[in-house]
């Protein structure tokens, strides 16, 4: 193997061609392209990625070059690139580790006889898709785009929308491996400048062979979370407005590439349950979106535990809700017929993510029967457990965050299990439980998800 740490170019041509002959497999990998011309009179030869480059733009350069004589050609590689590069985005270096990294990343770099130094034309286009509206983040009155899996496109969705000379948006890498482009967006006059430090720090000393899954990759190597405290510790979002909305907040925005979303930092469980509608209406209806949603937030934890204790301690029922009283015949217990629930629920959910579009509406309307009127007359379920459990299901799905929607999932597992063992005392220190979850999440900013700081 030959060593990629930071070697300096050599003033050999030659020498310079066979080093990096040796370090990119040119030969093996098709995409992998090599093209020797002559300009000016000396030997040069462009590596690059196929697939990354924009033929056109990379066309009229080498036709620009073609018409270079030996009289134009330069002493050093930045006097050929004022005079001679018809194309702005141009760099130099005489290291191989940054030539190396700019021809995987996609540039095209260009080597020429009697020049010490390597010319990197950034010329590259990666495969996208367009910025449509998220699926699982819609908004009714806002804007229509949408984050995609290239980085430099997401910072400019954010750019267009704020215009100040105070947005600064720097760029980084990690995985030694995959080589991640990273970038830290935040406004320089609002940003909590210890926030900012330490993050910058925990980036810098990050020992990662890759970023295989992108975003949590780096969410778990940025934050060692303790595994049996399931709330998440960033902010996710997959709309552009609501990143630079943070960003005027004063929030740190972190954007990975090859992931649709952006990572906010530092967050609360109040910015967890905010989505985009809640700033498109009137304040009266938004503030009315924003209670509506915490309060049916709350109840997916508490209601179907509740109700559990009411239905194991009937002489606690007030006589104006005896009617919610199981009727039929139990023939399993009820906290059983709420966790069995519980999982069907995922595996409906998981068995609609892989179902093939044109299938999923037939399905859905056969497992609704199944589960809901046959489920039923069988006796494996009561009905009011199936009309509770069924609230709850829909309820998940008004606040958008998908890790918070798990999270409180856990917490209702939990609590149902407590209450069914110890009957009150377990519903009091399920409970307690919840809010020490809460509490004591602490994330990277130093506070809690009820904006505390923590020591």
């Amino acid at each position: 193997m030959v060593d990629k740490s930071s070697r300096k170019l050599s003033a050999s041509f030659e020498e310079n061609i066979r080093y990096m002959n040796e370090i990119l497999p040119v030969k093996e990998s098709f995409d992998i392209i090599r093209r020797d011309m002559v300009i000016g009179g000396k030997a040069s030869v462009f590596y690059y990625i196929d697939g990354f480059i924009k033929d056109e733009v990379m066309l009229k350069i080498m036709d620009s070059f073609l018409s270079v004589t030996e009289e134009d050609m330069p002493d050093d590689a930045e006097g050929f690139i004022r005079k001679q590069v018809p194309y702005v985005e141009v760099d130099i270096t005489d290291e191989f580790d940054q030539v190396i990294r700019n021809v995987l990343s996609g540039p095209a770099c260009l080597f020429i006889d009697g020049y010490s130094e390597c010319i990197i034309l950034d010329c590259r286009t990666y495969p996208a898709r367009s910025v449509d509206e998220p699926d699982k983040d819609r908004s009714l009155r806002g804007s229509r785009d949408g984050f995609v899996e290239t980085i430099v496109f997401n910072t400019a969705l954010m750019r267009r929308r704020i215009r100040d000379t105070h947005l600064v948006m720097e760029m980084t890498e990690a995985g030694q491996s995959s080589r991640t482009d990273i970038a830290i967006c935040y406004m320089s006059d609002r940003v909590d400048m210890e926030l900012l430090n330490n993050l910058k720090n925990r980036l810098e000393n990050l020992q990662l062979g890759d970023l295989r899954m992108n975003q949590q990759s780096l969410a778990e190597a940025l934050f060692k979370r303790k595994w049996f405290n399931p709330f998440p510790k960033f902010k996710y979002t997959e709309r552009p407005d609501t990143a630079a909305a943070c960003l005027l907040e004063g929030k740190v925005v972190i954007l990975v590439d090859n992931s649709p979303s952006a990572m906010i930092l530092p967050t609360s469980i109040l910015d967890m349950i905010e989505e985009a509608n809640d700033y498109y209406f009137p304040t009266m209806t938004g503030m009315y979106l924003k209670i509506t949603r915490t309060l049916i937030t709350i109840a997916t934890v508490f209601f179907t535990p509740l109700y559990l204790l009411f239905m194991q301690n009937l002489e606690w029922l007030p006589d104006a809700f005896a009617f919610v009283a199981v009727r039929d015949t139990v023939n399993i217990p009820l906290v059983f017929q709420f966790l069995i629930l519980e999982l069907s629920i995922d595996g409906l959910r998981l068995a609609a993510m892989n179902t093939p579009t044109m299938l999923s509406t037939p399905l859905s309307v056969i497992a609704g029967i199944v589960m809901g009127e046959f489920s039923v007359q069988s006796g494996w379920f009561n009905s009011e457990v199936m009309l509770y459990m069924a609230f709850v299901a829909v309820a998940n799905y008004t606040q958008p965050n998908f890790e918070l929607g798990y999270a409180l999932k856990f917490m209702r597992l939990m609590l149902l299990i407590l209450t069914a063992c110890f009957d009150l005392y377990g519903f009091i220190a399920g409970s307690i439980l919840v809010v020490c979850f809460l509490v004591f999440n602490k994330t990277l900013s130093g506070r809690n998800y009820m904006n505390v700081k923590l020591n």
